[in-house]
């Protein structure tokens, strides 16, 4: 059965219309976005059985669903900023980006796209920087662009402005932590304008949306996602540095760090992830050493089609979800091992906890792990 997520081939309007009005609506994430077209072969079809699916879940108030007016209020004002909304699948999204398992349905760019098809590595790093950690990311960033990477950062004060302001002739990348129309800092207004003159910015946000402080490790998996390594420039033993180089383990990315002074808090955290196996880097070739086989690849991956194995319009029987339901608790288990317990199919597990998380009584940890909430 084919599905919206087919490769290379772009949405019509009134899918990506769909595919908004979805991932806007409440308890769909990337993850469910995904396990919902799985189930039901489009963003309209899943759009249709969610107030019953939440009822089935044991929701206690109707499940808010995106409505076509605001959607389309999204849209326009995407529109007026020139940024566009790319969908998983289609060929301007980023190869590397969609092969993580919360791959966001649909990134808003601004810029350059070409620049997301280039081979990519991540320079993050302290707020906080010393001077000769801001020197080391400028360099760093700026003999890896000319060895004809793109740099990824997070547009943050620090490290992440040295390794974008050194990138920009040849096309740099801002990842946002809210919206398009809200950029955080408020001082790198005038750097994102001179990034989009050769490279871009994405956001997977709503175009408004005002930046919060869980919504920036949410955006460090995107950087991570989109690269092929993680250098890590000055981090101390509690950032969001260390969240990025976590989430860039868990992608299968290649992390780096930059030794330094055992007397700087500020250096604790890299330091830490060299003892703990990271690739020791003081010059680009350091980077590049690791990198060049991987990009000596093609890497332009194909998306494989997700299998569609839950017949359409099929609903558990309640024996079968009171069974399921009942092996949960707060404690994550595997989805493996509920099936194995349960005894029911795969599909019925799969379709349970879909019904569980769109009432919001499921939490999705990593490694395919879940919990009630």
């Amino acid at each position: 059965m084919a599905n919206e997520f087919t490769a290379g081939v772009r949405l019509t309007d009134t899918q990506r219309l769909d595919w908004l009005r979805l991932i806007r609506s409440d308890n769909v994430g990337p993850r469910t976005f995904r396990n919902l077209l799985n189930h039901f072969g489009g963003a309209r079809a899943a759009l249709d059985a969610l107030p019953e699916m939440a009822r089935r879940g044991g929701a206690t108030r109707p499940a808010r669903i995106c409505t076509v007016e605001a959607a389309e209020r999204e849209l326009a004002a995407a529109r007026r900023i020139g940024a566009m909304l790319v969908a998983l699948g289609e060929p301007d999204y980023p190869a590397r980006l969609r092969m993580i398992d919360d791959a966001p349905p649909l990134i808003a760019v601004r810029g350059k796209t070409d620049v997301l098809a280039q081979p990519m590595v991540a320079i993050v790093g302290s707020r906080n920087a010393s001077a000769a950690g801001s020197k080391l990311a400028e360099r760093l960033a700026r003999d890896l662009s000319e060895a004809g990477m793109v740099v990824v950062s997070g547009l943050a004060r620090g490290i992440d402005a040295a390794a974008h302001r050194a990138s920009l002739s040849r096309g740099t990348i801002a990842v946002l932590a809210g919206g398009h129309e809200h950029i955080y800092p408020a001082e790198h207004k005038d750097l994102l304008a001179t990034i989009l003159d050769a490279g871009a910015a994405i956001s997977e946000m709503p175009i408004g949306w005002e930046p919060r402080a869980q919504d920036f490790p949410r955006r460090n998996r995107l950087i991570s996602g989109l690269a092929a390594g993680v250098v890590i420039v000055e981090a101390a033993k509690r950032s969001g540095s260390l969240i990025t180089a976590r989430m860039a383990l868990e992608q299968g990315r290649e992390v780096f760090a930059v030794p330094g002074s055992p007397l700087d808090p500020r250096c604790e955290g890299t330091n830490g992830l060299l003892k703990q196996g990271a690739a020791l880097v003081t010059e680009a070739e350091d980077v590049l050493a690791v990198l060049r086989p991987i990009f000596g690849e093609q890497i332009d991956l194909p998306v494989q089609e997700p299998d569609i194995d839950t017949p359409l319009g099929s609903e558990p029987a309640r024996s079968d979800r009171e069974r399921i339901i009942g092996l949960l608790g707060p404690t994550p288990v595997s989805i493996d091992d509920l099936v194995r317990l349960s005894g029911s199919p795969p599909a019925v597990v799969r379709t349970v906890l879909l019904e569980l998380e769109i009432a919001g009584r499921l939490d999705r940890h990593g490694g395919s792990l879940v919990s009630l909430v």
